[in-house]
């Protein structure tokens, strides 16, 4: 049989089981799911919310947050300090009542040689500052989120989302968090997540916790939760046991000179 009678014949066929071997090489365009669809949007919106009950472009229109902070784990102070961050988070500093200081300019890291926990500056220099920046770094560049869940939490029901990382992220890529706002204000009363700085992902997975915010206060007529405190978390039970607290004594927006981040002569890259 011929390639031309083949053709032919090919076409009848279509034609006879369906309208026309005209429409034999069109495809038809794989539609999208409304389900899909709809929850993409519900993500998305559920986080644009999020950024205008914390006065997001407010927020970036300033310059710097300074904070004076004092963090507590079992009993025994972890950080006491000055924190100074540009809001858009790039740079940062955090002078120790001590006297030691870390800096840290995008992913490079510095501390002074008389920094007695060296093994942790990393780690200081960009937790808080997350801890803190978190509701205007909900869309950041690698965030990836989850469909919006309703989820309860000592007797609430929140509004609950996880963020991941896309590969390469930050310093961290394997953090996740699990985000629980009010589904009327939008504020974050919850967050729970896993960090995995200094640690494998199994191991930080294996130890999750938690991080609530409360005492909101006005600063320049935006959010900033000035009491922090950290539980035990695990998916099945929820809030633990508390296990440390952080209070922000005072809080205030600050235009920085131009040598504000400027690395100290004698620090150590770390």
């Amino acid at each position: 049989m011929s390639s031309i009678f083949k053709l032919g014949f090919a076409c009848l066929m279509v034609l006879a089981l369906t309208t026309s071997c005209k429409n034999e090489n069109k495809v038809t365009p794989e539609l999208e799911t409304p389900t899909v669809k709809t929850e993409a949007k519900k993500a998305i919106s559920s986080i644009e919310a999020i950024e205008k009950a914390y006065k997001k472009d407010k927020f970036l229109a300033h310059n710097a947050i300074e904070v004076d902070m004092v963090i507590s784990f079992g009993g025994q102070v972890r950080l006491d300090a000055k924190m100074t961050y540009l809001t858009n988070s790039t740079k940062g500093k955090i002078e120790l009542k001590d006297g030691s200081s870390i800096y840290y300019d995008g992913a490079r890291v510095f501390h002074s040689a008389d920094l007695k926990n060296e093994k942790a500056a990393r780690f200081d220099a960009y937790t808080w500052m997350y801890f803190l920046l978190f509701p205007n770094k909900l869309d950041d560049q690698g965030t990836i989120w989850s469909d919006v869940e309703s989820a309860k939490l000592n007797n609430k029901t929140y509004n609950s989302q996880r963020l991941t990382f896309e590969a390469n992220t930050g310093d961290a890529p394997d953090d996740w968090y699990i985000v629980y706002s009010d589904p009327q204000t939008h504020l974050m009363d919850y967050v729970a997540y896993i960090v995995t700085v200094n640690k494998s992902t199994e191991a930080a997975e294996a130890d999750p916790h938690a991080i609530g915010y409360s005492n909101y206060k006005m600063i320049d007529g935006i959010p900033v939760a000035h009491n922090w405190e950290f539980y035990e978390w695990s998916s099945a039970n929820g809030i633990g046991k508390v296990i440390g607290d952080a209070t922000i004594r005072s809080a205030k927006f600050v235009t920085t000179a131009p040598t504000t981040f400027d690395i100290p002569e004698g620090f150590v890259e770390k």
